[in-house]
């Protein structure tokens, strides 16, 4: 907003890897509905466990257990046709069964960039990363040279999206030999439409997009050109960056007085 110098009320996207939320989970989900002076949650991606908790961040399988637990329980453990399952030993596989089980070290996230990971890991690309985001990125250069609008299915009741529908199919295709360049570009695709499908409901006219996940440059442009076809003003960073960078702009903007509220105001 204040890179792009708005007031009044947008719909932030804030998609990341890793933020605390105010209700004591990770958020990294979200769509806010904001204004210079507070904002509202109104939606979010559905919430699944990091096994491990920070160690899940260097090691997407683990995102890939805690998401793939959601949908399969203690039946995941068995399902070692699944490359996350299997990239851990048998031992491994009953500490982190009983991790998930009892809620131990394992906190809930909202995370598209553990989703990112998560993916990553279901369809072998990486396991283990040896930097912050190199999962993600690999999901997004494996789509390269693919054209398609294909996506998966998906929910949204109340405030959450859920992608349990996307990855089942996912990991159908996964079975099914569909190679890694469709997979990633289906996905991609996905997240997209759960954009546009929160601000259908919201119906804020204008929409901002922001976080680390926003780096992704066919996120970002598929998103810009499906939100301006269903009538959306989509605003987006260029000068300020969308990830960690960006947050000392915008906590000396949430501080500043604001005129609504008599203070002195002030500019950035």
């Amino acid at each position: 907003m204040a890179e792009n110098e708005l007031d009044g009320s947008v719909l932030g996207v804030s998609w990341d890897g890793t933020g605390y939320g105010l209700d004591g989970t990770i958020w990294g989900g979200e769509f806010l509905l904001t204004t210079r002076e507070n904002f509202r949650r109104v939606a979010h991606l559905r919430t699944f466990r990091l096994p491990g908790g920070e160690q899940a961040i260097r090691e997407p399988r683990r995102s890939a257990l805690g998401v793939l637990y959601e949908l399969y329980e203690d039946k995941l453990f068995a399902m070692k046709e699944l490359e996350p399952v299997r990239a851990f030993s048998e031992r491994e596989r009953e500490i982190l069964r009983t991790m998930l089980q009892k809620n131990l070290n394992s906190p809930i996230t909202s995370s598209v960039g553990r989703l990112f990971d998560a993916v990553a890991s279901i369809v072998g690309l990486r396991q283990v990363s040896r930097f912050e985001g190199q999962a993600a990125m690999e999901v997004e250069f494996a789509l390269h040279g693919v054209e398609t609008d294909e996506s998966y299915e998906f929910s949204l009741s109340e405030e959450t999206l859920d992608w349990g529908p996307m990855l089942r199919a996912l990991i159908s295709d996964v079975h099914e030999s569909v190679s890694v360049a469709k997979i990633a570009a289906k996905f991609h695709n996905t997240l997209v439409e759960m954009i546009v499908a929160v601000a259908r409901r919201v119906g804020e006219e204008r929409v901002v997009l922001t976080g680390g996940c926003f780096q992704n440059k066919y996120l970002t442009e598929r998103a810009i050109a499906r939100l301006r076809e269903e009538g959306f003003r989509v605003y987006w960073h260029q000068r300020i960056p969308p990830n960690d960078g960006g947050i000392a702009l915008g906590q000396i903007v949430a501080a500043l007085p604001s005129p609504h509220r008599g203070g002195a105001g002030g500019e950035v």
